[in-house]
């Protein structure tokens, strides 16, 4: 009985040990096949996919040309050759070949790179092209691979460097509209995730690839116009030749829009080859970028101030000696000898200082810049014409400048006295331009744009035309007032440089330049600003010129720069003359 009883309790014991163990199986399986189910599917599917991207395009640069438009910036595919060292089987075959094939292309040393021990991966060139690739590609070597790569292409070399910029080794734009579009450009790389084979091949089945497709980036056009830029390339390369000038620069504007049609500096680069260049100065852009002491361009502004309030007119008169007084200091004339009761309009026409501090006197009581002048002043300078203020233009490092306010302690009647003839402040070209665009073209300031659409797949979409930032910053009877006495003073001091049958008219400025804190009196900037047309603006065109230890002067240096662009513009644009 009590064997009986002893066998029966071991086969219950069995039978739960085996219940026990079957109970730890199920759970497992549970905990694995359901609990764990996510998990496993998602380990499954990474050892099983694999993710792509796929990157996007940047977006093309191109410029106008008349009515069509040209590439200033694409994108080229180039090719990197590596080795993988533990496969390579033909070193001396491969090295004649590179050799020959690759060129300047191959790495300092490359052949070393084939004995690198421990390494499956080495580069021996970089940057070859599609022809250059497939040669070495018919070799057929061992342990020889190649990678695909996409590089930045500029198929006008120089022209425009400092407004394009470039894209540097890590892809990303810098300067000019390559920096300041660069998020624009560079897009937005896709992704594909796909089941692959045992050689990482995607396949084309399965239901769980994922795919975003990439966005390329946008391709967009200047407003630059291609004939306009090389004509003004050329000019001031001539001029940097004739005046031994070391900085010389220019922009080119359409007053009824705001449009930059050229703008340029020498020296310049080849985006292309940035990395090339010693000196990283060379990457600013003058035009925007250089505040300086406009000098007796400003004149036309001071001029315009005076006619707009009603302070003179340009036939009024007043006595000039030479020389004048403001305060402690006096001021006097470059040019002497035109003294006696003269008319403003003769004060512009020989860019007389002593002239425009009277103006500057007469928009306070007559006989000093009171608070009340200069309150004017700032008001024309800074608040309606923007001059010390950054334009806005669609590129990297643009500068501010400066107009110092008479509520500064600065901002006194010695300064403002400076002001008048354009010392004692700060501005850039493109500001001192954009703003006489407004002064000549009626009273009404456009913000200056380079860019003037973008090309997509449904074609160029042109950016819709900007009304004016502000109306009114002078009377039309003072513009037209100031174009005459303008165009009067050109004809009068420089006769015969223009077409007959047309506008033109300007101001020439030659400023001192401070060095270690004062005045220099062996260098100087010269500068011209004009414009161009029959009855109305068609252009406004503005040069500098500049030069270490070097005296340069507006009528000698910079006018024939102006002078010869703008005979040039007025066959390009097809201008008829007046009837």
């Amino acid at each position: 009985m009590n064997l009986e009883l002893q066998k029966g309790s071991r086969s219950r014991i069995l039978a739960a040990v085996i219940l026990i163990i079957v109970a730890i199986f199920v759970a497992r399986l549970f905990y694995l096949q359901v609990i764990r189910h996510d998990y496993y599917v998602e380990l499954a599917a990474s050892e099983q996919q694999s993710r792509f991207t796929i990157p996007a395009s940047r977006g093309l640069i191109y410029a106008k040309s008349g009515e069509n438009t040209v590439p200033l910036a694409m994108n080229q595919t180039v090719y990197t050759v590596f080795a993988d060292p533990q496969t390579v089987t033909e070193k001396e075959e491969i090295t004649t070949a590179l050799r020959d094939i690759a060129g300047g292309n191959i790495r300092k040393d490359f052949e070393k790179l084939l004995d690198v021990p421990d390494s499956r991966y080495q580069i021996l060139a970089t940057k070859l092209t599609r022809v250059q690739a497939d040669k070495l590609k018919e070799k057929n070597f061992s342990g020889i691979g190649f990678q695909e790569n996409s590089q930045r292409v500029y198929p006008e070399g120089n022209l425009a460097g400092q407004v394009l910029g470039f894209v540097n080794a890590e892809g990303v734009g810098s300067y000019g509209i390559e920096g300041y579009l660069n998020e624009d450009l560079e897009g937005q790389d896709g992704l594909l995730q796909a089941v692959t084979d045992v050689g990482n091949v995607p396949l084309t089945i399965g239901n769980n690839n994922v795919r975003i497709p990439k966005q390329d980036g946008k391709n967009v056009v200047l407003t630059i116009d291609r004939n306009v830029q090389s004509k003004v390339e050329e000019a001031l390369k001539a001029a940097a030749d004739r005046t031994g000038a070391t900085n010389v620069s220019g922009v080119v504007i359409d007053p009824k829009t705001g449009k930059v049609l050229a703008m340029a500096n020498l020296p310049s680069y080849s985006p292309g080859e940035y990395f090339k260049v010693s000196n990283v100065g060379v990457f600013n852009n003058n035009v925007i970028s250089g505040p300086y002491e406009p000098g007796s361009t400003i004149k036309a502004f001071t001029m315009a101030a005076g006619i707009d309030t009603n302070a003179i007119r340009a036939s009024d008169r007043f006595n000039n000696t030479d020389s004048i007084r403001v305060q402690d200091r006096v001021i006097s004339n470059a040019t002497k000898g035109i003294t006696g009761n003269i008319t403003f309009e003769t004060a512009m026409q020989w860019s007389l200082n002593t002239g425009f501090v009277t103006i500057a006197q007469r928009l306070g009581d007559g006989e000093q810049i009171t608070r009340e002048a200069r309150e004017t002043m700032y008001e024309y300078f800074a608040e309606r014409f923007r001059l010390g203020q950054p334009t806005g233009i669609e590129l990297s490092s643009e500068a501010a400048g400066s107009i110092v306010a008479p509520s500064q302690p600065t901002g006194n009647e010695v300064r403002y006295s400076n002001m008048s003839f354009g010392q004692g402040m700060e501005a850039t070209m493109l500001q001192v331009a954009a703003g006489f665009g407004a002064l000549v073209n009626g009273g009404s300031f456009y913000k200056p744009t380079i860019i003037d659409g973008f090309i997509t797949e449904n074609g160029f979409e042109q950016i819709e035309e900007a009304d004016p930032v502000e109306k009114g910053l002078v009377k039309p009877s003072t513009s037209n007032e100031i174009r005459r006495v303008l165009t009067e003073a050109r004809r009068a001091g420089f006769p015969g440089v223009d077409r007959s049958g047309y506008n033109i008219g300007g101001k020439t400025g030659t400023s001192q330049v401070i060095v270690d804190g004062e005045y220099s009196s062996t260098q100087t900037t010269a500068s011209y600003i004009g414009y161009g047309g029959a009855d109305t603006p068609e252009y406004v065109i503005m040069v500098q010129v500049s030069g270490k230890d070097k005296v340069f002067q507006g009528a000698r240096d910079a006018l024939p720069i102006f002078t010869d662009i703008s005979n040039w513009m007025i066959d390009y644009l097809k201008i008829q003359p007046k009837g």
